[in-house]
């Protein structure tokens, strides 16, 4: 009789704990989640984490922004990353940055670059875009069809060159700060594809 009181005993304190476990267990999952949800930034439905290790080096959020075509439509959300502490208007320096974008419409591959060699084009002296040419062409050739919901992301380490990747996967680089000056100046120079986009991007407005 008290062999099965204890045995009773016994297993009525292993469902508490398992019961206790569940509960403790609950709200890590809950408190991780919340973590989660504090350290994204979410614009038009596209989520941006607050931090990124790229390249083994930290890059921290500095802007977000969703790019309209002539004020009609949404082509696609952007983020700019920077190194923690340096600000948005020192993008041009010689240091580690990320531009992502996320997009909401069909583009075919070759409609990148077409459109990235005007824009430079139109801003650069002639010297300038001479310089960087045979490096463009190599770039725009990285360039893939895209859906809703892909994403390209422009990264540049200093040791490396520009990076363009596509969903993460790596396409390809080309060495240089002055062709990361230039080609991140597209969307963050003097004369951007648009001035609202670039300062959002660079927390300026």
């Amino acid at each position: 009789m008290m062999g099965r009181t204890v045995t009773t005993g016994v297993k009525e304190r292993v469902v508490r704990k398992i019961a206790l476990f569940k509960k403790l267990w609950l709200v890590v999952v809950m408190l991780v989640a919340m973590t989660g949800l504090a350290q994204a930034l979410e614009i038009k439905g596209v989520r941006f984490s607050d931090t990124l290790v790229v390249n083994q080096t930290e890059l921290k959020l500095n802007g977000a922004a969703v790019l309209k075509w002539a004020m009609l439509f949404d082509v696609y959300a952007g983020a700019l990353y920077l190194p923690r502490g340096v600000p948005g208007q020192s993008w041009s320096n010689d240091i580690p940055k990320r531009l992502e974008l996320s997009y909401f419409r069909e583009i075919e591959g070759k409609g990148f670059a077409e459109a990235s060699d005007k824009l430079l084009q139109d801003n650069l002296l002639p010297a300038e875009y001479q310089a960087l040419e045979k490096r463009l062409q190599t770039f725009y050739r990285f360039f893939r069809d895209i859906k809703p919901g892909d994403r390209y992301s422009i990264n540049y380490f200093p040791e490396k060159g520009t990076e363009l990747r596509f969903n993460e996967n790596p396409l390809g680089h080309v060495p240089g700060a002055d062709f990361a000056a230039a080609y991140f100046g597209i969307w963050l120079g003097d004369e951007p594809i648009s001035k609202g986009f670039r300062d959002r991007l660079l927390d300026t407005d």
